[in-house]
């Protein structure tokens, strides 16, 4: 099928959504339509505004009978609860961002056989930047994320949990821009020299907190986590550890949970 035909759906409306609708958007991907699930209402409303090949669906059931592929950007337990509802048509694409369900089980609350990929965007996206894991390789989907991102296949799921507990360092790395940007404005620099200097000093992710470096640091970090998620897990843990160097033994801790489901 050709990206020109293609119909994208997203079920779930959340930061993550917003930056890989974005990145698509800004891209030069010729996709037909982007159907994004009215969940969340003021996000939606402000991704139809902003781009106009950008629609909102009635409902979950619309977005997957309007899409070719369909994009699961939900929390692990709504997943649980909405996805063995829906009905999903012969030959459509499943790519899911949810974090702690895995290929196996994914599989069988779809309850249709569908290509699944799992994939593992990050903020950057929205710049057309940063790596995309996904599992399993699939050309097509390798393709149309390389025009929004690098993307890395992984052929083995359990290998792929290891990109997973990465991406829960996320908000942690955003608090550590803040803590060394807060240091430099206690010895006197301004605010937005310090936030500059420093996030022009960390590539790709700090990329994105440079273009909000006029914006309190806090914002990123408090964007790039969901309440129960894996970069909440990391940041908490960091602080409660009291420094960064903690930051290994986050690592594991969010594999272990991983490695669990």
């Amino acid at each position: 099928m050709y990206y020109s035909a293609m119909k994208l759906g997203f079920i779930g409306t959340g930061n993550i959504v917003s930056d890989v609708v974005t990145g698509i958007c800004k891209s030069k991907i010729p996709f037909r339509k982007i159907i994004v699930s009215p969940r969340n209402k003021k996000k939606a409303q402000i991704l139809k505004k902003k781009f106009k090949k950008v629609f909102i669906a009635k409902n979950n059931q619309d977005v997957i009978d309007n899409s070719d592929w369909i994009f699961l950007g939900i929390l692990p337990e709504v997943g649980e609860n909405i996805l063995p509802k829906l009905k999903f048509k012969n030959k459509q694409v499943i790519i899911s961002f949810i974090s702690t369900i895995n290929y196996t089980h994914l599989k069988k609350i779809i309850k249709k056989k569908l290509k699944i990929v799992r994939a593992i965007p990050m903020p950057p996206i929205r710049l057309g930047k940063g790596p995309v894991v996904i599992f399993p390789p699939d050309k097509k989907v390798k393709s149309f994320f390389n025009k929004i991102g690098t993307t890395i296949e992984i052929k083995n799921e359990k290998l792929s949990n290891n990109f997973w507990a990465i991406s829960g360092t996320m908000a942690p790395f955003y608090e550590l821009v803040k803590v060394l940007s807060d240091w430099l404005i206690k010895r006197r620099l301004k605010r937005v020299q310090a936030q500059q200097y420093i996030t022009s000093l960390y590539v790709s992710l700090a990329e994105l907190a440079s273009i909000n470096s006029n914006k309190p640091l806090k914002n990123l970090v408090q964007e790039s986590q969901t309440p129960g998620g894996l970069n909440w897990q990391g940041v908490s843990e960091l602080r409660k550890a009291g420094y960064y160097k903690s930051m290994e033994k986050s690592v594991n801790n969010i594999l272990k949970r991983l490695n669990k489901k």
